[in-house]
Parts: structure tokens; C-alpha cells; sequence
């Protein structure tokens, strides 16, 4: 009988992705509502130091997979080996974030195994013991509820920022390994270069601070003024469609929908109006900044705070306070 919440761990470079806490964090809420119980499973080689930080979170079991043909990622090796994970330990729910890799192995292995993948969730209600997840259609402007039906596990994702990584309950996991077998007969593929959105492409989803600037920066050459604050924070810089549409910054400092959906300790929104598109990038911010002329823009609605006024004027006022305080 299937049972139990399994969490994809995801690491790059011998760090986890921060978003896989965030994974750990929905289901340990959603867990202790179905009275389930949550493990975590990471694959490569030589993953013990990993498997010991996910171990410090409130989890049962963090199951390591360790095999020569998973040290790099691939879909295939992924889906094999995978498959025979959720065999030993036939798991409800395997619970992921939704990241490039996962999109690009999660419907592989869903197929495979002829089951429906819940994929970009933002959020989940309990109802009748069960949980319902909500996702985002129309770019955000309309949200639908989603049942998972059918034999488990079901395969369901959650939007990067839907859930605060830092807030997992700490505990002692238990650490096991897992013993899979894989062969060059099942992976087809050769490891590439992880997936990037353009060349030299920065990485938004890590930053924990991001400075982010949109068209009431009038002109291209005014960036350089909110550029100045986010250096002054040792933030990020990034952008809304607008900006990048225009060139004046590389699409890969986009947020937003058809951008990166970003979760960061602190987002300074720098004349953006706040169009849904762009929300749906960051709303799961632990606190927003706004600085807009107009009061009634819409980004004011999910702002933790809010500045109204000229941003020629509050920019560079911020950053002489940032630079002070170095």
C-alpha cells in the first residue's frame, strides 16, 4: 500500500538548490494534515554531506542513491533509476519543485510509469482528508483547483517561492541508502551543461536579494542609477518585460511569468507598476519593496512596504544610506 511524501532533492555543484527546501516545507505542512509521513530522496555520488543537511529537517528518512551513471544529470538516468526507487518505496506523493531539471525528467518518468504530473503549483487545500492543489492558468489570471485521481504516486510541483524554504521544522532524519541498478543500455544520453536561459545566464532563483527595475525608468541609461543601489546592497539587478523587451537588459534578468519566478529574503520593486505577469515572478517574497509615483499601482496590493513618490529622488537617497552603512 503507497504511503508517505517523498521530496526530490535537487543539487548543482555540490550545493542543494535552494528551492528543494521549499519542496521539504510543503510537505511537511501537507504531511501533518493527511498524516503522512515525509522522506527525502537525492541521487549522484558521494552525496553524504548533502543527505546530512537535509537530515537536520524535520523528515523520517533521507534515502541516498548513489551510482556512476547519476553523477551527472540525465533524463534517462533519472527516470530509471527513479522507477526503481518509488518501487522499494511505493510513496503517495512524490513532491518536487518546479525547476528546469524537474521539467525536464518529471514528464518522462510520469509517462513512463502512465501517471498524471500536477506540474507549477502554487499553493494547496485539504479537503475530505485529501489535498487539492492550486495552479495558475491565463498567466495568472485565473487560478484552478486540481485533483490528483488514479493509482499513486502522484507526481505534483510547486512553483519556486509558493513556500518559504527557511521556515522547514528542523528534526533528525535518518540517513539510508538505496541501491539501484543502471547501465549504459538505459542511458542513451550524455551529460550536458545544465540548461540556461541565455549565455552567461545569472541565476535569479538563488539571489537573496534582488533589485528589480521597470519601465518608469523612463530611459536606458537611467538604469545605471538603480543599478547603483543594487550594488550598494550587493543585490542582484533584474527586470520587468518591458525592460527586456526593449534590450535594455539581457532577457535573463526577467521576472515574471514568461521570466524567472523568484523568491528572495528582500525584493525593491524600482518603478514597477505591477502587472500580474510580473507578480506571479515574485510574489513569494519574503518582503517587497515598492517605490512608484502612482499610489493606486497594483504592486502596492502585495508590497510589505510601500514608497510613493519620484524614484529620481528615492534611488539615490537609498543608496547614499547603503553606502554609509558598509
Amino acid at each position: 500500500m503507497a504511503n508517505g511524501i517523498l521530496v526530490f532533492i535537487e543539487h548543482v555543484d555540490g550545493k542543494i538548490n535552494r528551492a528543494s527546501f521549499e519542496a521539504i516545507r510543503a510537505a511537511q505542512l501537507i504531511g501533518a494534515q493527511i498524516g503522512q509521513e515525509v522522506s527525502a530522496v537525492i541521487f549522484g555520488q558521494e552525496t553524504g554531506n548533502l543527505a546530512g543537511e537535509i537530515a537536520a529537517k524535520k523528515i523520517k528518512t533521507v534515502y541516498t542513491v548513489e551510482n556512476q551513471w547519476l553523477k551527472s544529470y540525465t533524463a534517462d538516468g533519472y527516470t530509471h533509476a527513479f522507477k526503481q526507487v518509488i518501487e522499494q518505496l511505493q510513496p503517495a506523493i512524490l513532491l518536487m519543485t518546479h525547476t528546469y531539471e524537474v521539467r525536464d525528467f518529471a514528464p518522462k518518468l510520469a509517462a513512463s510509469l502512465k501517471r498524471a504530473l500536477l506540474g507549477d503549483n502554487i499553493g494547496y487545500k485539504i479537503e475530505d482528508g485529501k489535498p487539492v492543489f492550486t495552479r495558475q492558468v491565463f498567466q495568472g489570471k485565473l487560478s484552478a483547483d486540481v485533483v490528483p485521481v488514479g493509482e499513486t504516486p502522484h507526481f505534483v510541483s510547486f512553483q519556486i517561492g509558493s513556500f518559504r524554504g527557511d521556515e522547514c521544522e528542523g528534526g533528525k532524519a535518518e540517513v539510508k541508502a538505496l541501491t539501484v541498478n543502471l547501465d549504459a543500455d538505459l542511458i542513451r544520453q550524455q551529460p550536458e551543461e545544465r540548461f540556461k536561459e541565455a549565455k552567461a545566464a545569472v541565476d535569479l532563483t538563488q539571489a537573496p536579494l534582488i533589485v528589480s527595475v521597470g519601465r518608469g525608468i523612463k530611459e536606458q541609461s537611467n538604469i545605471a542609477i538603480v543599478k547603483k543601489l543594487a550594488d550598494a546592497l550587493g543585490a542582484e539587478l533584474s527586470a520587468s518585460r518591458p525592460i527586456c523587451d526593449n534590450e535594455w537588459l539581457p532577457m535573463d534578468r526577467q521576472i515574471g511569468s514568461s521570466g524567472q519566478t523568484v523568491a528572495p529574503k528582500l525584493y525593491l520593486a524600482v518603478g514597477i507598476s505591477g502587472a500580474i505577469q510580473h507578480l506571479v515572478g515574485m510574489k513569494g517574497s519574503r518582503t517587497i519593496v515598492a517605490i512608484n509615483k502612482d499610489p493606486e499601482a497594483p504592486i502596492f496590493e502585495i508590497a510589505d512596504y510601500g514608497i510613493v513618490g519620484d524614484l529620481f529622488e528615492i534611488v539615490p537617497a537609498l543608496t547614499a544610506e547603503a553606502e554609509k552603512a558598509k
